[in-house]
């Protein structure tokens, strides 16, 4: 039995990674789970799937957690805080580690599974954003297996030969496609995003994703960190990226060889597809996800993104380049901003600005040599720096 720790059990991929894993009862076992507050449903997975740990976050949560689960017969030992799920993250009994914890708060026990050497089914994107370097070096030295679960970085290895480890150009690979949906505003005038609220921009056209993800996509940063994810997984830099606009989402990402060939990997945007591959590789498995069929797709179209309607693309991109603090500021400063859009303190394109004015604010610094508080550091002084340019721009 292969033990899996899911970090961020409560998210949409944390829910879609235990249905998986419940339909190969037979092949996994679930050796702990972890929330950040909502102990009620971390309660009913436990219940369902029987953990030896669980982890809340919230000390309040995992009191209520405990009262919850307090009739079993052998309940999970209850942790918390941080401490909690890097202890959880690196289980000798867990083997692999699914990393679906949302945002910088995903670093510590992302890195914690790879320095244990674990197979780490990276869902944060945010950790290679934030810590690309220190990641890749802990999946190094430890010989921890990294699985990309974006589908569109699940995409793309697919889409490469199985011997290439790292470094597109040894593979004959000339540039990545990355496609994104382009959101719900592809297609608004860009003088109505003033007017755009938040249950607009969370109810994305074709994927089912948590608040913050999806306000991601309606700005496209979310596009943006995973161009800076991209260049870390596949030792690429932004020259050899090209984001394609897709609204349909079938085709998930796309890798261009120098001789010509384009491969691309389609399915129904299903996050189980990714989840199942990474859970079986090298081999597959049933995911429960609904074949695709191409009549009824019917067609598929590509636009060039418009970076006037999407000026978080362009600020990704632009710190991808300049490297070193920049995608840490960036990450940070997109986490606030996006908080305060979903409080309803600033306007929508408020978000882009204040990633903006972050970025001025706090020049980009080296991160050769540095570590982990370093580079925490960063993220909280531009944190604060977010938070004020959102108290100047309330509505």
């Amino acid at each position: 039995m292969i033990g899996v720790t899911v970090l961020g059990a409560t998210g949409s991929i944390g829910i879609s990674t235990l249905d998986v894993l419940a339909r190969h009862a037979e092949r996994f076992r679930v050796v702990a789970l972890t929330a950040n507050r909502d102990a009620e449903r971390l309660a009913e997975q436990c219940r369902q799937h029987r953990p030896d740990f669980a982890v809340m976050v919230e000390p309040d949560a995992a009191a209520r957690l405990r009262e919850l689960l307090a009739d079993l017969p052998k309940p999970p030992e209850i942790l918390t805080g941080v401490e909690g799920l890097e202890q959880v993250a690196a289980l000798p009994e867990a083997d692999y580690v699914m990393a679906a914890i949302v945002g910088a708060a995903g670093l510590r026990p992302t890195l914690a599974a790879a320095q244990a050497g674990k197979r780490v089914l990276l869902a944060n994107k945010e950790s290679l954003v934030v810590a690309g370097a220190l990641l890749m070096r802990a999946v190094a030295d430890s010989g921890a297996e990294l699985l990309p679960i974006d589908s569109e970085h699940n995409a793309i290895f697919q889409c490469l030969p199985t011997h290439f480890s790292r470094g597109l150009a040894e593979v004959g690979v000339e540039r990545i496609l990355l496609t994104a949906s382009g959101g719900p505003f592809r297609d608004w005038p860009v003088e109505r995003l003033a007017s755009v609220t938040p249950e607009q921009a969370c109810a994305h056209p074709t994927w089912a994703m948590g608040r913050k993800i999806s306000v991601d996509s309606a700005t496209m940063m979310n596009k943006g960190l995973e161009v800076i994810e991209a260049c870390w997984l596949f030792g690429t830099d932004t020259d050899h990226i090209q984001v394609v606009v897709h609204p349909q989402s079938v085709i998930h990402s796309l890798v261009q060889y120098q001789d010509g060939s384009v491969l691309a990997q389609l399915g129904n945007p299903d996050m189980r597809t990714p989840i199942a591959h990474a859970l079986a590789w090298p081999g597959r498995f049933g995911s429960g996800v609904t074949p695709l069929d191409l009549f009824a797709v019917a067609r598929l179209d590509f636009q060039e993104p418009d970076l006037n309607r999407f000026p978080c693309l362009a600020l990704a991109f632009q710190s991808a380049q300049q490297g070193g603090t920049a995608p840490a500021i960036l990450n940070a400063a997109n986490e606030i901003a996006v908080d305060a859009f979903l409080a309803r303190r600033i306007d929508f394109p408020g978000i882009a600005a204040i990633v903006a004015g972050t970025l001025d604010e706090l020049p980009e610094e080296s991160v050769e040599g540095q570590g982990l508080e370093f580079l925490l550091d960063v993220d909280r002084r531009a944190r604060e720096c977010a938070e004020r340019l959102a108290r100047r721009r309330a509505i």
